[in-house]
Parts: C-alpha cells; structure tokens; sequence
C-alpha cells in the first residue's frame, strides 16, 4: 500500500535528533517562551525573508491573531469585509469571523485554485478593508495583481500561507509578499511540527508589537496586561523540533516538485485534469490535486491498487452546516473545484519505484 503521507518515515529520518532535543529541553525545565521558540522565530524570519515572526499555538490562532492585532491598532474595525477565495479551507473564513469581521467569498481560478484576481475589484464594498490571499495546495496566489488592487483601493494584503512553506518568486518567499503572513506547523504540513504549531510574519513592527502582546495574555512584561490578549504560544518542545526540520525544508520541498514534475509530464489520461506546472518555484506542492468527474470510482479503483487517496476538500465552507447563511449561494466554480479534486502521494519520502506505479495506475484507468 502506499500511503498517502506517511508520517511516519518521515520523521523516522528524524528520530535520533528529536530525542536528544527532548531530553535536553525537559532536563532544562524551560518549556514556555524559551530559547528555542526565540531560535526558531529568528530563524523562520530569517528563511521568509521578513523582520518578525511570531510563534503562535496553531495556524488558525496566527490568522485571528492578526485580525485582531489590526483592529486593536484602529485599522480594521468590527464588521469590515475580508475579501476570501471561496475554496479555501474553512479556517481562513474562521479567523475572519471569529475576529469579528466579515468574509467576502470571491470564485477563484480553475487553472491554479487560487483567487481570481480580476473578480476581486466588483467585490470591493466601503467596507472592504482587506484581501486575504490563501496559497492554497502550497501554490503562491497572483501576488503582484493582488498588490496591485489592495493598493489601488487602500486594502490590507494579508497571505495564509499554511500551505506554502517554502514557496517562492523574484527572490521572495511566502511569508513576505504582503503586510502580514500567518503559517501553520501542522504535522502533515511541507515544514511539519510534532503536534500543532503556528507562526505570523511580518515587516511591520508595529503589529509585530501587537501580535506578541496579544498572543501571550495581551502582556509584554509578566503581570502587566495592556491589551484583552489569547494564550496561543508555541510551544518550546515544538519550536526545537521544528529547529531541526527546518535547514531541510528546501532540499524536501525539491523532492516533492520532482515527483509534481514526473506526474505532470507522465500522467496521460483525458479523463484527468493536471495541475499546471512547468518547474517553477511558486509552488512546493503541500498537495498535488488532480480533478475528474469520475472522482469517487477513481478514488475506489486506486485503493483497489494499492493507493491511498484524499480528498481536499469534499465540502466547500458556504455549503457547510457552520456558515448556514451562505448555504443558497451558488458559486459553481468552487463547486465544481471541490466535486471533482483528489489528491495523490506526494511526499520527500516517496520513492521513484511508488511515483511509478501511481503513475502507470492512472495511465490505466
């Protein structure tokens, strides 16, 4: 069987390493805001590119932390619209809500999954005080059309970027294409941590400010609370396991674009669509997403071959029973999108003998 991700193997590449950090960190009885939180901040900072990064406790707290920084700095204020792209993951329109805004859902682009930059501007309200752009499956969105409207129209530009550890264009990296970034540390993740984990880039210093206050108490010196913050800190046993990880992050992110490259080129079925990848560094493929109308029986027939499948995500948010308001709206795009993907192994542990046999079962369908 090959697994969709085996974790696993994995972090077996790792095991020696991320005992001897254990054991050092619990004999040095420091497991909050310690030194190797501060290590990994400077590092990741370093590695996107940006002047901050902030540990958070998840992903999700990275996003609503940001939200909530801007509006305790008076530049995003309850009920403001966030323009969204529709497919993404439920989480960016939880931390938009749950910030106390509103989510605008935009369709996005069939060829690249990510927002449509040219149907963003007949969504722009004076409400609209925000884009948030999702790299979603770890492809960068259209940045610098993106930049370009929030500009034009005085919005922030923010960028989930949980899926795009590592992804880059004109010498940049996800993390540090707009005012601020948030990443999740999830295990399945490009740059995956042993349990939940989460991080904020930024340039700007003030809310990099803010965000430290705000995740740890709303305190910058112990017992002195000058904000109403959150407890969402990451964890020091998790920072020093994502130390040892992250010198790798590249070297794996190439693995899993060789493999991208080789279904790419070699996969030739008309009842399959391929993403469109021609060896940039725009995408580090935290998923490699196929669509077809046969999706189930497909998904079906490659278990029955040994394949493990997943599907990202079966149920688009303005269907889910959580945001019930949008349930009669219709976008078919983002129908169609999450009726159709499937996602295949694709892993810096997969070996070329199991890329061949995904390849040559597609090919046979």
């Amino acid at each position: 069987m090959i697994r969709f991700l085996d974790l696993q193997k994995i972090n077996a590449g790792y095991e020696q390493a991320l005992r001897q950090k254990f054991d050092e960190t619990l004999q040095k009885g420091w497991f909050i805001l310690g030194d190797e939180v501060k290590r990994f901040e400077s590092g990741f900072a370093a590695y996107c590119g940006t002047r901050y990064c902030i540990g958070t406790g998840t992903g999700l707290d990275a996003l609503v932390l940001i939200f909530k920084a801007y509006i305790e700095l008076g530049k995003l204020k309850p009920g403001d619209e966030v323009i969204v792209p529709a497919n993404t993951f439920i989480a960016s329109m939880l931390a938009i809500e749950q910030a106390g805004l509103k989510s605008v859902l935009v369709e996005p682009d069939l060829t690249s999954y990510n927002l449509d930059p040219t149907l963003v501007p007949a969504k722009i309200t004076a409400k609209t005080k925000a884009i948030l752009a999702v790299h979603l499956y770890g492809k960068l969105a259209p940045m610098h059309a993106l930049r370009d409207i929030a500009k034009k129209y005085d919005l922030l530009l923010i960028e989930d970027a949980a899926q795009a550890h590592g992804a880059g264009f004109d010498g940049r990296k996800a993390g540090n294409f707009a005012h601020a970034a948030a990443f999740s540390f999830y295990p399945a993740k490009n740059l995956g941590a042993l349990g939940d984990a989460g991080a904020v880039t930024t340039n700007d210093s003030e809310l990099a400010s803010a965000i430290f206050r705000m995740h740890n108490y709303g305190s910058e010196k112990k017992y002195v609370h000058v904000a109403k913050g959150v407890n969402s800190r990451l964890d020091e046993i998790q920072a020093a396991f994502l130390n040892i990880k992250l010198p790798n992050l590249d070297s794996d992110n190439q693995l899993r674009q060789k493999i991208a490259s080789r279904y790419v080129s070699e996969i030739k079925n008309p009842k399959i669509a391929l993403p469109i990848y021609k060896g940039s560094p725009d995408h580090v493929f935290h998923l490699f997403v196929i669509r077809s109308e046969e999706r189930e029986a497909l998904r079906a027939y490659l278990l029955d071959n040994g394949i493990e499948t997943q599907i990202h995500y079966p149920i688009p948010p303005h269907k889910q029973s959580a945001f019930e308001e949008w349930n009669d709206i219709a976008l078919p795009i983002t129908e169609k999108i999450h009726a159709e993907v499937l996602s295949l192994p694709i892993s810096p542990v997969m070996t070329d003998a199991e890329v061949t046999q995904v390849i040559e079962a597609l090919n046979a369908w």
